[in-house]
């Protein structure tokens, strides 16, 4: 498993520092899998002795995901960097978290990305003014690959998202057939030919530490397709489930990102829920209590209170309206 990679990526043993700390950016498209895979990556590091840190990105409201990770490793262990976008005017904030993170004995550092991040810019600023007792950050790409180059006007932002990764993992591979998923790895080689296509449940986290990132000459993106707007609101308590995918639905489909969490029904815990790009809606509990409050967060064009707002009171009336009749 994976030989091909470590020999193309293996640092010199020679050149390494026992106490030297390994920086892992996991990027990828927007609901393409980024937080199920730093979920996965999480409790197999922990589970093997390891003592991850976990950073995360978004636009608004990053707390809403940190809370899922602080049950696992802590949440001194978890820290979040909302309302910029680490790709550039968020990276020295980024530099300086990871500069201020404890050192510990087995130490690894994760970092998940925002989903419409600049990630060869990304990976050319992070290097840059990290203490020496980390190593070179290398980056992971998650590729959905029922809606890899399906993105309409922003394929061009999910192929630069793959371009300087040293591995690629391939999510919702189950839902296509073997000439889509084929379809698929010969695009990705074609942008990245030294990168490892891999799927999750194929990652031995061993070797993640010792992948060196990748020289690979890139295609400049214009970097203001890489910033949308975003906006959150409060949400309040929601009647039913069905009130979570009609409000989903009031929503414009070019609104790439919308994620909620909020009490439903008679239920005293919180339950999550997001749409992905392709429509997608999700719906599972949520671990604790939101640390900003109920928030309705959405990313995208057209993402504005108003418009939100008037989503979440469509969605309570039409419960209302399916009662009295």
């Amino acid at each position: 498993m994976l030989t091909m990679l470590l020999s193309k990526v293996l640092y010199s043993l020679k050149t390494k520092k026992k106490d030297m700390e390994a920086i892992i950016t996991v990027v990828g498209f927007l609901g393409a899998g980024k937080t199920t895979l730093l979920k996965h990556l999480v409790s197999s590091y922990v589970d093997n002795n390891w003592n991850p840190f976990v950073i995360l990105n978004d636009y608004e409201n990053a707390y809403l995901d940190s809370q899922q990770f602080a049950h696992q490793i802590g949440p001194n262990k978890v820290w979040s960097l909302s309302g910029s976008c680490i790709c550039c005017s968020g990276i020295n904030e980024l530099r300086d978290y990871v500069n201020t993170i404890p050192e510990r004995e087995h130490g690894i550092t994760l970092i998940e990305a925002n989903g419409t991040s600049d990630a060869c810019s990304l990976m050319g600023f992070l290097g840059v003014g990290l203490n020496d007792r980390f190593l070179p950050p290398i980056q992971i790409s998650v590729v959905d690959v029922k809606n890899w180059q399906k993105r309409g006007a922003h394929n061009e932002l999910e192929a630069n998202q793959i371009q300087v990764s040293s591995l690629i993992v391939l999510t919702h591979v189950d839902s296509v057939d073997s000439d889509r998923l084929q379809e698929v790895k010969q695009a990705i080689k074609v942008i990245n030919p030294l990168a490892e296509i891999i799927n999750m449940e194929d990652i031995d986290i061993s070797l993640l530490p010792k992948l060196m990132p990748l020289q690979n000459s890139v295609e400049k993106l214009d970097h203001l397709k890489a910033h949308w707007s975003s906006c959150s609101v409060d949400l309040p308590h929601l009647p039913s489930h069905e009130s979570i995918t009609i409000l989903c639905s009031e929503l414009p489909i070019n609104m790439l990102r919308v994620k909620g969490c909020t009490q439903v029904g008679n239920n005293l815990h919180y339950t999550y829920f997001e749409r992905t790009p392709d429509g997608t809606v999700s719906i599972r509990p949520y671990n604790g209590i939101p640390q900003t409050g109920p928030k309705l967060v959405t990313i995208g064009p057209g993402s504005e209170p108003a418009l939100l707002e008037k989503a979440i009171e469509i969605s309570l009336n039409s419960k209302i309206t399916a009662k009295t009749n």
